[in-house]
Formats: structure tokens, sequence, C-alpha cells
């Protein structure tokens, strides 16, 4: 029988403190059965993503105690970041990687949006395949506001949570809760500290595209390149760069190279350049493996080289390593799994 694996990766509005950051890695890895895959926070956004799998029941038991935890621990009403946000805990999606269907995977979000709102007291909702209406599907519709807006949203009838009370929770703010499918998020380094580039970059690139007025004075939406693509563009001080950072939910239709060439053609065009990259979280050997290809392909014919020698050119290319070491064994989600401990 193939083993019953969920992955989750939840994100919390504190990247700077490591004491917070740590007490809440350490009542996930103290439950049996988990795997803590990753702990990675950014001081510019001020979050923190964490990733880890194991048996749904002991995710989802890892899940609830993280959110408690961070509730504990992270006060909302003082929290400054780059990155929109609702909660102390901003969002909990939940990955099927081995034998659970998408389906299992939203029935388990839901048992764990209802258990967060009802022992915790936070506003809750659920998205993605969890969702329970179209309007909630969408992550961003959820985020709209953010957590300044959150007092409004509680307080519309049309937003009220689907667990917790409708009421505002200015420590712990409201959490997200969803099923997914395998999601890369992929930040791209410009020369530039100008925030208003990187999102008409951001704008043009992903799927949504933007709003524009036309000659007739109406409101037009442009849809934009990428499909599968969710994008925003920001400066982040720490690194003195701006980036257009990217959610890829659909690596079949937007392979991680594709999306890297479209910002690199689209900085092109505005006279910048793109200095490198940033992964957050894992990401698939498949596509590690598929960019490798298509760089080296414009050079020799690819398949004479090793899945070392591919990772290496991916790496390279993408100048992945430009803000940290790009370390295969800590980043490419079967070599992390499976527990690799040399690099390939």
């Amino acid at each position: 029988m193939e083993k019953r694996i969920l992955e989750c990766v939840p994100n919390f509005s504190e990247g700077r403190d490591m004491g917070v950051i740590g007490q809440i890695a350490g009542v996930i890895n103290n439950i049996k059965g988990i795997k803590l895959l990753g702990v990675e926070p950014g001081r510019g956004a001020n979050r923190t993503v964490v990733t880890f799998a194991g048996e749904p029941e002991a995710v989802c038991e890892a899940a609830f105690q993280a959110v408690k935890k961070a509730a504990e621990l992270i006060d909302m009403s003082k929290h400054r970041g780059a990155h929109p946000r609702i909660g102390a805990t901003d969002v909990v999606p939940l990955v099927p990687v081995s034998g659970v269907t998408m389906y299992e995977a939203a029935e388990y979000a839901r048992s764990l949006a209802r258990r967060i709102g009802e022992e915790l007291g936070i506003p809750v909702y659920c998205y993605e395949y969890a969702a329970y209406s179209e309007k909630r599907r969408d992550l961003a519709n959820i985020r709209r506001g953010g957590y300044e807006g959150l007092v409004k949203k509680l307080y519309d009838p049309e937003w009220k949570p689907d667990f917790g009370p409708a009421v505002f929770n200015a420590k712990s703010g409201a959490t997200a809760v969803g099923a997914r499918d395998f999601l890369v998020a992929f930040n791209v380094n410009l020369n530039t500290k100008s925030k208003q580039i990187a999102e008409a970059i951001a704008a043009e690139v992903r799927e949504r595209g933007k709003t524009i007025v036309d000659e007739n004075g109406k409101k037009v939406e442009v849809p934009g390149k990428l499909k599968g693509v969710k994008a925003i563009g920001w400066y982040i001080e720490e690194y003195g760069k701006a980036q257009v950072s990217m959610n890829i939910t659909k690596l079949s239709v937007t392979p991680v190279h594709v999306a890297f060439e479209e910002v690199c053609r689209k900085a092109e065009e505005r006279g910048i350049k793109v200095t490198g990259s940033e992964l957050v979280g894992l990401i698939p050997l498949g596509a590690m493996i598929e960019a490798g290809k298509y760089f080296l392909s414009k050079f020799q014919n690819a398949d004479e080289a090793t899945e070392k020698e591919l990772i290496k050119i991916a790496v390279d290319s993408m100048g992945m390593s430009e803000i940290r070491e790009f370390k295969p064994e800590e980043k490419i989600l079967e070599y992390v799994i499976e527990g690799r401990g040399k690099r390939p």
C-alpha cells in the first residue's frame, strides 16, 4: 500500500525573532511521525515559511499546535512587513504528496479549520480546494485588505468566517486554511530598488494581469503572460533589491525556468537586469531537471548531462544562490523526504 503523506506549509507573521520562530518550529518537530523539512525566515517580509510532512493525522495535529503557539507569541497589532497577511498564522495549506487524494486533503483542511476556530477563537477562512464558495477559492480575495482591513471584513455578512467568531482578534488576526496543489514560491531579484518597477513587471507576468482605463474611460482587465502564476512586486531592504515575488501554482503549465525567463524579458524592456533568484520552500526534482535541460540545450545536447550537472546548471543559470547558497539536499523535495545527506 502506498504510504500516506501530506505536506503542510504554514506561513507565520514573524521573520525576525529567532526565539519565536524556534518555538513554533519546535512544537511541530515534537509531534511523532512528523518530518520537519524546512524553516525559512525572511526579515524584510517579516514572515517565516515552515515546511513539514507526515501521516495526515500527525500533520493536522502539528499544524494546530503551531497555530496555537503562534497565537501565544505573535502580536499582530505590532507587526509590520512587506508580505500581504491577515494573521499571526497567515495561511495553512495542506498538500497531498502520496496516498492522499485532493478531496481527502480538503476534508482534513476543513476539520483543521474547525478546530482552530472553535478551540482557539480565531476567525478562519477555507480556500482553494477546501473552499465552501467560489469567491473564497482564491487566497488573494481572502487576503484583500490585509490585517488592517479585518475589522470591516469580519462584520460584512458576505465575509463571515467559515469557522470561529466573526469578531476582530487584534492579537492573532485571522487565518486561511486550505488544500492545494504543490506550489513553488520563487522570487526573482532585480538590479533596482524600485518597488514600482517590480510591481509593474509582476502585473504583466501574473495570470490575473492588471486593470487599465481604455480611451473611453472604461476599466478593462488585461491578462498577464503566465498561466498559473500569482505575483507581486516589492522592495526588500535586507537585500537592497526589488523582487518580483511569484507563486507558481501550475508547474506543468508554467515551469520555473519559463517564469524566470519572462521576468528577465520584462526587466530588459525597462532597461534593468535580473541578478538572480530566491527559492522559498521546496521544489520538485523534476522542475530542476527540466530547467537544467532547458538552459543546457542552448549550448549542447542536454541528454548527455547527469542529474547532478543539470541541477547545477539550473541553479547557476537562474542565480539561485545569489541570496543564500542553494543546497539541493535542503531545497529539493525528493531529496529532503528521502533524507539524502549528500549533495547530488
